[in-house]
């Protein structure tokens, strides 16, 4: 499903993108703590995924971009156009990994809570409705081949809700324009230990999980 952001919001997105990722001194991307108990999220997500995905996934994704731009520091010192250039994959996919992650934890909340009013008038608005907006991630995120996230993404130019799918770690804004809002992580390690083949079931319950109240402080800040 491919998002509707023109080249221009893709290329500003890009380099916004290098621009969050690229440090100079000391500084190093860290890996954030959860804001919940590995099984808070039980029987949705039991404590085992959540442990091995943040304490092993995530932080390999942090590693691997602090490793990347380490090199990119070097390469760009040197002026090695070469070796700037064969980084990119690497910047984007630990980067990403890093970005995704990082809102994905918070996007997720053993705590119920209910949209705000904002957002459900432009659920319904751009949408129909939350059942409907329910359906078409469902959709997106089951469509995913091999690995990828499906995401509720805002469009700045538009002022509308979109609903995208994004392959492998590649992040939503600095890919399509749109500003992540919540994202579901359909690569295997996110759902494979509890419900093996079967990814609608996982979408499906992670419903029960939302953290509205962070996707509704992130739509407010995007607008």
């Amino acid at each position: 499903m491919l998002p509707n952001v023109d080249s221009e919001q893709r290329d500003q997105a890009g380099s916004g993108f290098q621009r969050v990722l690229v440090r100079t001194g000391s500084n190093k991307h860290t890996l954030p703590d959860l804001p919940y108990d590995f099984g808070a999220l039980e029987p949705v997500i039991c404590r085992e995924i959540m442990e091995v995905h943040h304490q092993k996934h995530h932080n390999a994704y942090v590693t691997n971009l602090n490793a990347a731009e380490e090199q990119l520091k070097e390469a760009v010192a040197k002026n090695d156009a070469s070796k700037i250039i064969q980084l990119g994959s690497a910047l984007k996919f630990n980067g990403g990994g890093h970005i995704n992650h990082s809102i994905f934890w918070k996007n997720l909340s053993p705590d119920r809570s209910d949209p705000s009013a904002e957002l459900k008038k432009l659920l319904d608005r751009d949408l129909q409705g939350l059942d409907n907006f329910k359906k078409e991630m469902k959709a997106a995120a089951v469509a995913v081949q091999g690995s990828g996230w499906a995401w509720l993404g805002y469009n700045k130019k538009t002022k509308a809700l979109q609903v995208a799918a994004c392959p492998n770690q590649d992040p939503l804004e600095a890919t399509t324009g749109l500003v992540p809002l919540f994202g579901i992580d359909v690569w295997e390690h996110a759902y494979y230990l509890q419900y093996k083949n079967l990814r609608p079931n996982y979408v499906d319950a992670i419903w029960d999980v939302v953290n509205w109240k962070d996707v509704s402080e992130r739509l407010a800040k995007a607008q």
